[in-house]
């Protein structure tokens, strides 16, 4: 994708001629990737969120209210993929292509779907986690600890590279 946004723009800048169906196929991929995303961040623990609130609870509490929460995911999700259901239906029935490019118009969509049922398969999971105790809740990326935790890589490396300049000068290391 990144590739044929450069390509586009060194065509149309420096040459004055462009790829008509680029714009289209880069929205589209953004698309697949951001739905794709979705369920594998949902796996993988990967999303932001606060749960500031939910972390003081006691631990009953916090699987109950993690519950609630995906039970509420998974409800939008349902509404998501029935809506989905019927776009994708009436694009197969109209039978019309993509704007700038032969494909038809409910497969180049189809993402909608096929997002929206891997998103609620990994809720379920997560649910299933929940629900048996193996997690208390959703698997949230702490960007606090890992800003702490690379601040503390970088001082490490300042520190063992003012000690290799040091012993280089022949100083003294302590």
């Amino acid at each position: 994708m990144t590739l044929l946004v450069f390509v586009e723009v060194v065509l149309r800048f420096g040459f004055g001629i462009g790829l008509m169906w680029s714009q289209e196929l880069t929205l589209h991929l953004s698309a697949w990737m951001v739905l794709f995303g979705a369920s594998y961040g949902v796996k993988v623990g990967s999303h932001i969120g606060v749960d500031a609130l939910v972390k003081i609870l006691p631990h009953k509490w916090q699987r109950i209210v993690s519950g609630f929460a995906v039970i509420c995911c998974l409800i939008y999700c349902g509404i998501f993929t029935k809506g989905a259901w019927v776009y994708l239906s009436k694009m197969h029935m109209i039978g019309i292509e993509l704007e700038d490019m032969p494909i038809p118009k409910w497969l180049g969509h189809s993402i909608l779907l096929l997002g929206m049922l891997l998103l609620a398969w990994r809720l379920l999971e997560l649910l299933w986690e929940i629900y048996t105790g193996r997690a208390d809740g959703f698997k949230l990326t702490d960007e606090a600890k890992e800003s702490m935790h690379i601040a503390q890589e970088v001082q490490e490396a300042a520190d063992a590279s003012a000690k290799a300049r040091a012993r280089a000068r022949g100083g003294d290391t302590a």
